[in-house]
């Protein structure tokens, strides 16, 4: 079944964990075999060849770089110019892709229309490029609010105004705060240029204060739930019958941490904790119980952000394993209109409300 990813940092692995996207995930494990500057070494699960394998077609691609100020001792950049730097050269590696055939850019109905048409014919999948849309994960490399109509025009459709920690529009996860006037000033132009306000990582105060002020679209593109997990990463029973209101689309994460509770990093093990892709199944099953249909969550994996294997649901090998989803939602009694919503038609019928 086709598969629409809500959510995957590929050019932040290309460009900071040095992986060579066109590769196998296979031959980038061997290529990382003994080093150890990062947890996941050698255990990845996404690369460009997995997405075919695995029939997922287009995702939000992210762009990342959180400014952080001196007082905080979260890792970063140090200026908004730096991190306005590292998003500039993270696009310049999706362009490469594109020149490349391994890509395509989509910023629109017809470009989002005639994507699916590639994948929807017969040509072989190696033919058939990843369609991609840009999403900024956390807003602090906006330098200045002029800097958000130059992101846009690079076809930047969905903003996510926090990340871990107090940022410069909002504040994000495991932090406490407001949005305040830039954070205001922010949402005004993403209204404005009518971009998807992605509301994952706002912390509780921040997510009422935004939805208070802002009436644009707006999504959760990885978010689990506190029903499940009770961490201020994940949403409230309560925050997500407001994004139900809004017609939002809740995409479900594979970060273990965020699946089960209990998890201790670098000590808790999925097989240990029993993290599989029915927990995923779990959370999906929340989302859709508390909606009354299955019209308002989809797939957000955030797989190899920052985390592999070892912080993975224990039955996925690599990012096409989520082809075993369908069945088990059908085993609880889904219907297949519905699974197809959830692996892609929710999120493709958000893109085309938006952008008509």
């Amino acid at each position: 079944m086709f598969i629409f990813d809500a959510h995957l940092d590929l050019a932040m692995n290309a460009m900071e964990w040095n992986r060579d996207l066109t590769w196998t995930v296979k031959d980038i494990r061997a290529k990382e075999m003994g080093m150890t500057d990062k947890p996941d070494r050698g255990k990845n699960t996404v690369s460009l060849d997995a997405m075919r394998k695995g029939n997922i077609g287009i995702c939000m691609a992210t762009q990342i770089a959180r400014f952080v100020k001196k007082e905080n001792e979260l890792p970063g950049w140090n200026s908004p110019y730096q991190a306005w730097a590292q998003t500039q050269g993270q696009l310049a590696w999706y362009k490469a892709m594109e020149t490349l055939g391994e890509m395509t850019q989509i910023s629109d109905i017809k470009e989002l229309d005639d994507h699916l048409d590639v994948w929807n014919s017969s040509a072989q999948p190696k033919e058939k490029p990843i369609g991609y849309i840009l999403s900024l994960e956390g807003a602090d490399s906006i330098i200045t609010i002029e800097h958000l109509e130059k992101s846009y025009e690079q076809g930047l459709r969905a903003i996510g105004p926090a990340h871990y920690g107090p940022g410069t529009y909002a504040h994000g996860t495991n932090s406490i705060g407001g949005i305040g006037q830039k954070g205001k000033a922010l949402l005004k132009e993403v209204a404005r240029l009518n971009i998807i306000l992605d509301t994952t990582h706002l912390c509780d105060e921040s997510f009422w204060e935004t939805l208070k002020v802002y009436q644009g679209p707006l999504w959760a593109s990885h978010n689990n739930c506190r029903a499940l997990v009770d961490h201020n990463r994940q949403f409230s029973d309560e925050q997500l019958i407001e994004l139900f209101a809004r017609d939002a689309v809740i995409g479900v994460p594979l970060d273990a941490w965020m699946m089960v509770p209990g998890w201790v990093r670098g000590k808790s093990t999925p097989e240990a904790m029993g993290v599989t892709l029915e927990t995923m199944a779990d959370h999906i099953d929340h989302i859709c119980q508390l909606a009354g249909n299955a019209l308002h969550v989809g797939i957000g994996t955030d797989l190899d952000g920052g985390f592999g294997q070892e912080q993975s649901p224990s039955d996925l090998d690599t990012i096409a394993d989520l082809q075993k989803l369908p069945d088990i939602l059908k085993k609880r009694g889904y219907t297949q209109t519905d699974i197809a919503n959830i692996m892609h038609q929710n999120f493709i019928d958000f893109l085309r409300n938006t952008w008509s």
